[in-house]
């Protein structure tokens, strides 16, 4: 089968990957009808993080069982799945508490590729949701999204306590950010701050449903969000980007008391423990439990009542990969659907 490879920073290359097939009786092999890139993957492609030799790509995945293994009971061939970027079991405690990406048994997704035409989907039973019939063409673009960046979002706007009555600020307009947007919105907050300095990105958040635009970054950014709350500060904050920069803006942005969601895969972030100390402010966040929140998120987006999708502002089919790479690392695109 054809699949995505990172060889170096800046090398991308579709290669003849052998087709994946059952190795566990707990297993699933799907044929991928649509994988993505995400913004994740541009750490290594930008040399941020370290490369350990030829590295399959890909965590973002929807798809049509084709096999299963001998254990399989909530999946059947024939089937079409949407997954989560962590394989859990969906079954020992600390699933049970709403955080599969930090199963006992977890296996991330990165470390199998699913960009490519096939993907062997580990515990297939507690990672893989199956939607009632299969999918418009039109649809497929959303339940992409819900594979991780929907997700992702709505954790970070859940762990932010956004609500009614609350204001949210959201730092960062990938698509993460932008979907934490729309989760914050759903969830009832009151107002929504979009932080973009990039108008295409500004308006669908706006579409997204935020209230207000911040432009300016670091310290005139935390001044922004102050002067739009009272002096105060916003009661919860998104952080999405997982830099020095964007998370002390997240934390002081927020009001004593409130709450900041994190889920920007951190490089280099410290946080001084005085300041922390006296900012009075909850911290929640890391790898999203997008398994937690799939059934609801998949029901939402078939019930034509939300549209993730819409954060695909561009399409190339999987042997363009490395196109699909540099469109994102140049931010000519928000984010790449890739179609095998």
């Amino acid at each position: 089968m054809r699949g995505v490879v990172m060889h170096a920073p800046g090398d991308v290359r579709v290669e003849q990957r052998e087709r994946p097939t059952v190795v566990e009786p707990t297993d699933a092999v799907i044929r991928v009808t649509a994988a993505c890139v995400c913004g994740s993957d541009l750490w290594p492609y930008r040399g941020v993080e370290e490369l350990a030799g030829p590295t399959p790509m890909g965590h973002e995945y929807v798809g049509v069982v084709e096999e299963i293994g001998a254990d399989v009971r909530n999946v059947a061939v024939g089937d079409f799945v949407v997954g989560s970027f962590f394989a859990s079991d969906d079954t020992c405690e600390i699933c049970r508490a709403g955080y599969q990406s930090r199963c006992v048994h977890a296996v991330p997704m990165g470390s199998i590729g699913t960009q490519a035409e096939y993907a062997r989907i580990p515990l297939a039973d507690g990672t893989l949701v199956a939607t009632p019939t299969a999918p418009t063409p039109e649809q497929v673009p959303h339940l992409l999204a819900a594979s991780d960046v929907l997700g992702t979002g709505w954790f970070a706007a859940v762990a932010a306590e956004a609500g009614p009555g609350r204001t949210v600020a959201v730092v960062g307009d990938g698509a993460v950010g932008l979907l934490a947007v729309l989760a914050a919105r759903r969830l009832g907050a009151e107002r929504v701050i979009a932080m973009s300095r990039h108008a295409d990105r500004q308006a669908l958040a706006r579409r997204f449903g935020a209230t207000d635009v911040v432009t300016e970054r670091g310290a005139e950014g935390v001044a922004a969000i102050k002067e739009l709350t009272g002096g105060l500060g916003a009661h919860s904050v998104v952080e999405a980007v997982g830099t020095q920069e964007s998370m002390m803006q997240a934390i002081r942005s927020t009001r004593p008391g409130g709450h900041v969601g994190y889920v920007g895969v951190t490089h280099d972030v410290s946080l001084d423990g005085m300041e922390l100390f006296f900012s009075g402010v909850h911290l929640h966040g890391g790898p999203a439990p997008v398994r937690r929140f799939l059934p609801e998120l998949v029901e939402l987006i078939l019930a034509g009542e939300i549209h993730p999708g819409d954060v695909f502002d561009l399409t190339l089919p999987l042997d363009d990969a490395a196109e699909a790479y540099r469109a994102m690392d140049e931010r000519r695109a928000t984010k790449v659907l890739l179609t095998p």
